[in-house]
């Protein structure tokens, strides 16, 4: 079925990316996946290109588009090539909402301009040590100093993505104690600075996949963070966290959608070539009906997520709408991966193969941005059940 979603602008820009990817990324990718991250100057690089400020607004040096699609674009590049730009999708699908929504006009003159320039580079630390996808149960605390003008932060947090290379850090504490009434009640958002003393990166996280991007366990021991340096109201966190969830989890699942495809073509190449019984394995009946069954369900999670990033640009994406496209896309993303990867047959379990690669990278999908089962919980109560 014909695309609709995008136009010749996203072309253009597609191109460029493509273009990039060849010249700049492909090249070096297996340096940075032996590394655990590309070089610091890559995010400057892409800082040059405007890939990082895209939706940066024009007074603090970025391209003001209002669009998701060009970040849709850059996640169905890398997919296709089989690359990853390290950090770059939680610095700008991630963080970037959080600063355009809540920070104040001062902030975001010291901050955007170095977020677009790749001078300045975020994370964002949600999960904590036995607290997974229970945002609400976190331990991390920041205690408002007597004179009222920094807090005082403790506390660890693992599984961030982009956590030992980021120069600041969106982290989510509690300034206030939850209440029978509302767990969810007395979480905030400070930005830490990761030059602060007490701050300070710890394991880096081997992953069985995106290899190219760090992931690390960081801790806070009496960090002193300014008041001017939290993002918008205290106590007011949770509420943030929520609405801007939906804009990660549309993201996860675009890039459900980019990897299925990629993987497909990556079988359909490969079953054209590779020979068995004297006869490529195309000609056999099983893998034309394995690769039909696959084609409909990447049409299928393109047509979910195109429709999805629509409504997002429409502003109207709600919680549960992202909520169903994420476990729709990849859940079905990994049920194409595996069906490709089988037609590779042993050669689909060696890395140097790029369906191994996607195998890897994407089961994650189903777990960050929110469980799938987490997902269903989200749906379910939509639902009224």
């Amino acid at each position: 079925m014909q695309r609709t979603v995008f136009n010749e602008d996203h072309d253009a820009f597609r191109k460029t990316i493509r273009d990039f990817i060849a010249k700049e990324v492909a090249p070096v990718h297996h340096d940075w996946e032996g590394e655990g991250h590309p070089p610091r100057d890559f995010y400057r690089r892409l800082g040059e290109l405007g890939v990082l400020g895209i939706q940066v607004p024009e007074e603090f040096g970025g391209g003001g588009e209002k669009s998701f699609k060009f970040a849709a674009v850059v996640g169905e590049e890398t997919a296709a090539a089989g690359v990853s730009f390290g950090s770059y999708s939680v610095h700008t699908n991630l963080i970037l909402p959080y600063l355009l929504e809540y920070a104040n006009d001062e902030q975001k003159q010291r901050w955007l301009p170095g977020f677009a320039s790749g001078d300045i580079m975020f994370a964002i630390a949600m999960t904590e040590p036995g607290t997974g996808s229970d945002l609400a149960n976190i331990a991390t605390s920041a205690k408002l100093s007597a004179d009222g003008t920094h807090y005082v932060l403790n506390g660890a947090k693992t599984f961030i993505t982009g956590g030992a290379l980021a120069d600041r850090i969106l982290v989510v504490c509690r300034t206030a104690p939850s209440t029978p009434e509302d767990r969810r009640a007395g979480l905030t958002i400070l930005v830490v600075d990761t030059a602060s003393e007490g701050f300070a990166v710890g394991r880096k996280i081997e992953k069985i996949g995106l290899k190219a991007s760090d992931t690390a366990e960081l801790s806070f021991t009496d960090v002193s963070v300014p008041v001017t340096d939290r993002l918008g109201d205290e106590g007011a966190g949770f509420s943030y966290l929520t609405h801007n969830l939906a804009q990660e989890r549309l993201s996860i699942a675009l890039g459900g959608s980019a990897t299925a495809a990629a993987a497909l073509q990556h079988a359909i190449a490969y079953v054209k070539e590779r020979k068995v019984f004297g006869k490529p394995v195309a000609a056999f009946q099983n893998t034309k009906f394995v690769l039909a069954e696959c084609a409909t369900e990447v049409e299928a999670i393109q047509l979910m997520a195109d429709r999805a990033l629509e409504l997002h640009d429409a502003g109207e994406l709600t919680v549960a709408d992202a909520a169903k496209a994420k476990l729709f896309c990849t859940e079905a993303a990994g049920r194409v991966i595996d069906k490709c990867l089988q037609l590779h047959g042993g050669y689909g379990y060696i890395l140097e193969y790029p369906i191994a690669r996607l195998y890897a990278d994407t089961r994650v999908s189903r777990i960050y941005g929110g469980t799938s089962e987490v997902m269903k919980t989200i749906i379910a109560k939509d639902l009224g059940l």
